[in-house]
Protein backbone atom coordinates (compact mmCIF):
# COMPACT_ATOMS: atom_id res chain seq x y z
CA UNK A 1 0.00 0.00 0.00
CA UNK A 2 0.83 3.34 -0.76
CA UNK A 3 1.50 5.80 2.40
CA UNK A 4 -0.52 8.38 0.97
CA UNK A 5 -3.39 5.97 0.65
CA UNK A 6 -3.89 6.00 4.31
CA UNK A 7 -4.47 9.30 4.93
CA UNK A 8 -8.35 10.64 4.08
CA UNK A 9 -9.86 8.34 5.89
CA UNK A 10 -11.48 10.58 9.03
CA UNK A 11 -8.94 8.71 11.71
CA UNK A 12 -5.31 9.97 12.35
CA UNK A 13 -2.27 8.18 10.66
CA UNK A 14 -0.29 7.22 13.71
CA UNK A 15 3.05 5.82 12.84
CA UNK A 16 6.62 5.31 14.36
CA UNK A 17 10.17 5.74 13.34
CA UNK A 18 13.07 3.29 14.22
CA UNK A 19 17.25 3.38 12.91
CA UNK A 20 19.12 0.08 12.16
CA UNK A 21 21.71 -0.83 15.31
CA UNK A 22 24.97 1.05 15.00
CA UNK A 23 26.66 -2.48 16.22
CA UNK A 24 26.73 -6.04 15.14
CA UNK A 25 25.96 -6.83 18.38
CA UNK A 26 22.54 -5.03 18.62
CA UNK A 27 20.65 -6.78 15.62
CA UNK A 28 18.90 -9.66 17.65
CA UNK A 29 17.88 -6.75 20.38
CA UNK A 30 16.81 -4.88 17.17
CA UNK A 31 14.31 -8.07 15.94
CA UNK A 32 13.41 -7.84 19.75
CA UNK A 33 12.35 -4.31 19.27
CA UNK A 34 10.11 -4.58 16.25
CA UNK A 35 8.64 -7.31 17.36
CA UNK A 36 6.85 -4.97 20.09
CA UNK A 37 6.37 -1.99 18.04
CA UNK A 38 4.64 -4.16 15.66
CA UNK A 39 2.68 -5.39 17.93
CA UNK A 40 1.14 -2.10 18.25
CA UNK A 41 -0.22 -1.85 15.05
CA UNK A 42 0.89 1.55 13.95
CA UNK A 43 -0.03 2.31 10.64
CA UNK A 44 3.72 2.10 9.25
CA UNK A 45 6.87 1.82 10.55
CA UNK A 46 10.10 3.75 8.77
CA UNK A 47 13.13 2.74 9.13
CA UNK A 48 16.57 5.66 8.79
CA UNK A 49 19.66 5.31 6.58
CA UNK A 50 21.70 4.42 9.69
CA UNK A 51 24.89 6.27 9.36
CA UNK A 52 25.69 6.18 5.23
CA UNK A 53 28.20 3.15 5.32
CA UNK A 54 27.84 1.08 3.06
CA UNK A 55 26.90 -1.91 5.27
CA UNK A 56 23.59 0.24 6.44
CA UNK A 57 21.65 0.63 3.36
CA UNK A 58 21.38 -3.08 3.71
CA UNK A 59 20.32 -3.21 7.09
CA UNK A 60 17.94 -0.33 6.05
CA UNK A 61 16.28 -2.80 3.54
CA UNK A 62 16.36 -5.77 5.32
CA UNK A 63 14.42 -4.31 8.53
CA UNK A 64 12.24 -2.90 5.89
CA UNK A 65 11.48 -6.08 4.38
CA UNK A 66 10.77 -7.32 8.25
CA UNK A 67 8.36 -5.04 9.17
CA UNK A 68 6.61 -5.50 6.11
CA UNK A 69 6.99 -9.20 5.47
CA UNK A 70 7.28 -11.00 8.76
CA UNK A 71 5.18 -8.37 10.96
CA UNK A 72 2.24 -6.97 8.56
CA UNK A 73 3.21 -3.56 8.91
CA UNK A 74 3.53 -0.86 6.35
CA UNK A 75 7.59 0.29 5.64
CA UNK A 76 8.89 3.36 4.69
CA UNK A 77 12.66 3.00 3.72
CA UNK A 78 14.90 6.19 4.22
CA UNK A 79 17.28 6.81 1.53
CA UNK A 80 19.57 9.41 1.58
CA UNK A 81 21.33 10.96 -2.28
CA UNK A 82 24.02 13.17 -0.95
CA UNK A 83 26.48 11.04 -0.55
CA UNK A 84 25.33 8.96 -3.79
CA UNK A 85 26.07 8.41 -6.80
CA UNK A 86 22.77 7.39 -9.46
CA UNK A 87 23.89 4.03 -9.87
CA UNK A 88 24.02 3.67 -5.91
CA UNK A 89 20.78 4.66 -5.71
CA UNK A 90 20.00 2.14 -8.40
CA UNK A 91 21.12 -0.33 -6.76
CA UNK A 92 19.09 0.41 -3.52
CA UNK A 93 16.39 0.92 -5.07
CA UNK A 94 16.20 -2.79 -7.01
CA UNK A 95 17.08 -3.87 -3.89
CA UNK A 96 13.75 -2.18 -2.31
CA UNK A 97 11.76 -3.47 -5.18
CA UNK A 98 12.71 -7.03 -5.30
CA UNK A 99 11.75 -7.04 -1.64
CA UNK A 100 8.33 -5.51 -1.73
CA UNK A 101 9.01 -2.23 -0.32
CA UNK A 102 6.67 0.07 -1.59
CA UNK A 103 7.48 3.48 0.01
CA UNK A 104 10.49 5.61 -0.20
CA UNK A 105 11.19 8.66 2.26
CA UNK A 106 13.76 10.82 -0.18
CA UNK A 107 16.45 13.07 1.57
CA UNK A 108 19.40 14.93 1.14
CA UNK A 109 20.69 13.58 3.98
CA UNK A 110 23.07 15.17 6.28
CA UNK A 111 26.27 16.71 4.72
CA UNK A 112 29.70 15.26 6.22
CA UNK A 113 32.79 18.00 6.00
CA UNK A 114 35.40 14.91 5.96
CA UNK A 115 32.88 12.91 3.01
CA UNK A 116 33.14 15.17 -0.44
CA UNK A 117 29.28 15.08 -1.29
CA UNK A 118 28.85 13.39 -5.03
CA UNK A 119 27.59 15.51 -7.60
CA UNK A 120 24.49 13.45 -9.18
CA UNK A 121 22.12 14.41 -6.27
CA UNK A 122 22.37 18.04 -4.69
CA UNK A 123 18.76 17.71 -3.59
CA UNK A 124 16.01 15.68 -2.44
CA UNK A 125 14.22 17.16 -5.02
CA UNK A 126 16.39 15.24 -7.37
CA UNK A 127 16.13 12.05 -5.69
CA UNK A 128 12.58 12.41 -6.04
CA UNK A 129 12.56 13.35 -9.71
CA UNK A 130 15.17 10.41 -10.54
CA UNK A 131 12.95 7.74 -8.33
CA UNK A 132 9.91 9.02 -9.90
CA UNK A 133 11.25 8.72 -13.64
CA UNK A 134 12.20 4.87 -13.08
CA UNK A 135 9.87 3.68 -10.58
CA UNK A 136 6.96 3.45 -8.65
CA UNK A 137 7.20 4.11 -5.51
CA UNK A 138 5.26 6.13 -2.79
CA UNK A 139 7.27 8.95 -1.97
CA UNK A 140 7.52 10.53 1.31
CA UNK A 141 9.74 13.81 1.79
CA UNK A 142 10.83 15.66 5.30
CA UNK A 143 9.54 19.02 5.73
CA UNK A 144 10.67 21.48 9.03
CA UNK A 145 8.55 23.66 11.11
CA UNK A 146 11.23 25.84 12.12
CA UNK A 147 12.69 25.65 8.60
CA UNK A 148 15.56 23.39 7.13
CA UNK A 149 19.26 23.81 9.30
CA UNK A 150 20.65 24.80 6.12
CA UNK A 151 18.23 27.14 4.91
CA UNK A 152 18.18 30.77 4.60
CA UNK A 153 14.94 31.67 5.75
CA UNK A 154 11.93 29.42 6.48
CA UNK A 155 9.80 30.71 3.38
CA UNK A 156 13.17 29.73 1.27
CA UNK A 157 12.72 26.46 2.83
CA UNK A 158 8.76 25.88 1.92
CA UNK A 159 9.47 27.21 -1.46
CA UNK A 160 12.01 24.43 -1.92
CA UNK A 161 9.29 21.74 -0.10
CA UNK A 162 6.60 23.35 -3.39
CA UNK A 163 9.28 22.30 -5.59
CA UNK A 164 9.78 18.71 -3.98
CA UNK A 165 5.87 17.98 -3.72
CA UNK A 166 5.78 19.35 -7.39
CA UNK A 167 8.56 16.94 -8.39
CA UNK A 168 5.67 13.66 -6.88
CA UNK A 169 6.11 13.49 -3.37
CA UNK A 170 2.63 12.37 -2.08
CA UNK A 171 3.10 12.60 1.47
CA UNK A 172 5.27 14.70 4.46
CA UNK A 173 6.96 13.64 7.80
CA UNK A 174 7.77 16.73 9.68
CA UNK A 175 11.12 17.35 11.61
CA UNK A 176 10.31 16.94 15.18
CA UNK A 177 9.38 20.13 17.53
CA UNK A 178 8.29 20.91 20.77
CA UNK A 179 5.96 23.68 20.47
CA UNK A 180 2.78 23.10 18.55
CA UNK A 181 2.22 26.83 18.23
CA UNK A 182 4.76 26.57 15.41
CA UNK A 183 3.70 23.50 13.33
CA UNK A 184 0.15 25.12 13.18
CA UNK A 185 1.88 28.59 11.74
CA UNK A 186 4.28 26.37 9.93
CA UNK A 187 0.75 24.53 8.57
CA UNK A 188 -0.77 27.70 7.60
CA UNK A 189 2.26 29.05 5.26
CA UNK A 190 2.36 25.32 3.44
CA UNK A 191 -1.18 25.52 2.57
CA UNK A 192 -1.20 28.85 1.59
CA UNK A 193 1.74 27.82 -0.76
CA UNK A 194 -0.27 25.42 -2.38
CA UNK A 195 1.17 21.88 -0.78
CA UNK A 196 -2.05 19.79 -0.05
CA UNK A 197 -0.56 16.26 0.51
CA UNK A 198 -0.72 14.74 4.17
CA UNK A 199 1.33 16.24 6.25
CA UNK A 200 2.07 13.96 9.91
CA UNK A 201 3.67 15.80 12.86
CA UNK A 202 6.54 14.40 14.56
CA UNK A 203 6.63 14.25 17.74
CA UNK A 204 10.09 12.84 20.21
CA UNK A 205 9.57 11.79 23.64
CA UNK A 206 12.38 12.89 25.31
CA UNK A 207 13.61 10.63 28.00
CA UNK A 208 16.96 11.88 29.06
CA UNK A 209 18.81 15.15 28.97
CA UNK A 210 21.59 14.00 26.75
CA UNK A 211 19.26 12.81 23.96
CA UNK A 212 17.34 16.16 23.62
CA UNK A 213 21.33 17.86 23.72
CA UNK A 214 22.02 16.25 20.50
CA UNK A 215 18.67 16.47 18.76
CA UNK A 216 18.67 20.13 19.09
CA UNK A 217 22.14 20.74 17.89
CA UNK A 218 21.69 18.53 14.76
CA UNK A 219 18.54 20.02 13.79
CA UNK A 220 17.90 23.33 15.44
CA UNK A 221 14.57 22.81 17.11
CA UNK A 222 13.40 25.31 19.94
CA UNK A 223 13.00 24.51 23.10
CA UNK A 224 9.72 26.02 24.83
CA UNK A 225 9.94 27.57 28.43
CA UNK A 226 7.45 24.77 29.52
CA UNK A 227 9.65 22.35 27.79
CA UNK A 228 12.81 23.66 29.65
CA UNK A 229 11.31 23.79 33.15
CA UNK A 230 10.54 20.26 32.44
CA UNK A 231 14.06 19.00 31.64
CA UNK A 232 14.96 21.64 34.72
CA UNK A 233 13.06 20.03 36.99
CA UNK A 234 13.43 16.50 36.43
CA UNK A 235 17.05 16.17 34.83
CA UNK A 236 18.49 14.52 38.13
CA UNK A 237 16.11 11.79 38.60
CA UNK A 238 16.09 9.84 35.18
CA UNK A 239 13.23 7.70 35.76
CA UNK A 240 10.64 11.27 36.35
CA UNK A 241 12.41 12.05 33.56
CA UNK A 242 11.45 9.82 31.82
CA UNK A 243 8.14 9.85 32.91
CA UNK A 244 7.77 13.56 32.25
CA UNK A 245 8.78 13.32 28.63
CA UNK A 246 6.25 10.55 27.60
CA UNK A 247 3.49 13.12 29.24
CA UNK A 248 4.92 15.90 27.82
CA UNK A 249 4.55 14.30 24.47
CA UNK A 250 1.41 12.97 25.07
CA UNK A 251 -0.09 16.38 25.94
CA UNK A 252 1.18 17.68 22.24
CA UNK A 253 -0.04 14.79 20.82
CA UNK A 254 -3.77 15.41 22.42
CA UNK A 255 -3.65 19.10 21.09
CA UNK A 256 -2.68 18.24 17.47
CA UNK A 257 -4.85 15.80 16.99
CA UNK A 258 -7.81 17.41 18.85
CA UNK A 259 -6.80 20.30 16.06
CA UNK A 260 -6.83 18.04 12.95
CA UNK A 261 -3.49 17.21 12.23
CA UNK A 262 -3.07 14.60 9.59
CA UNK A 263 -1.26 12.23 11.63
CA UNK A 264 1.52 11.67 14.22
CA UNK A 265 4.68 10.26 13.37
CA UNK A 266 6.87 8.82 16.45
CA UNK A 267 10.42 9.02 17.14
CA UNK A 268 10.67 5.87 18.94
CA UNK A 269 14.74 6.01 19.56
CA UNK A 270 13.74 2.54 19.33
CA UNK A 271 12.44 2.39 22.77
CA UNK A 272 9.14 -0.02 22.46
CA UNK A 273 8.67 1.35 26.61
CA UNK A 274 7.84 4.58 25.56
CA UNK A 275 6.27 4.06 22.07
CA UNK A 276 3.50 1.42 24.38
CA UNK A 277 3.12 4.03 26.82
CA UNK A 278 2.31 6.76 24.49
CA UNK A 279 0.08 4.78 21.97
CA UNK A 280 -1.84 3.12 25.39
CA UNK A 281 -2.36 6.78 26.16
CA UNK A 282 -3.79 7.88 22.58
CA UNK A 283 -5.06 4.69 21.30
CA UNK A 284 -8.83 6.06 21.31
CA UNK A 285 -8.04 8.94 20.05
CA UNK A 286 -6.75 7.69 16.67
CA UNK A 287 -9.13 4.74 16.13
CA UNK A 288 -11.62 7.14 14.53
Amino acid sequence: MKICDLFGQGRTVFSFEIFPPRKTSSIETIYETLEQLCSFKPDFISVTYGTGQAKDKYTTVELANLIKNRYGVESVAHLTCVNSTREDVNEVLKQLKDNGIENILALRGDINPDIPPKKDFKYSSDLVKFIRKEYDFGLSGACYPEGHIDAASLDEDIDHLKEKVDAGVSHLMSQLFFDNNLFYDYMDKVRAKGINVPVEAGIMPVVNKKQIERMVSMCGASLPQKFVKVMQRFEANPQALRDAGIAYAVDQIVDLISNGVDGIHLYTMNNPYVAGKIKDSIGSLIEG
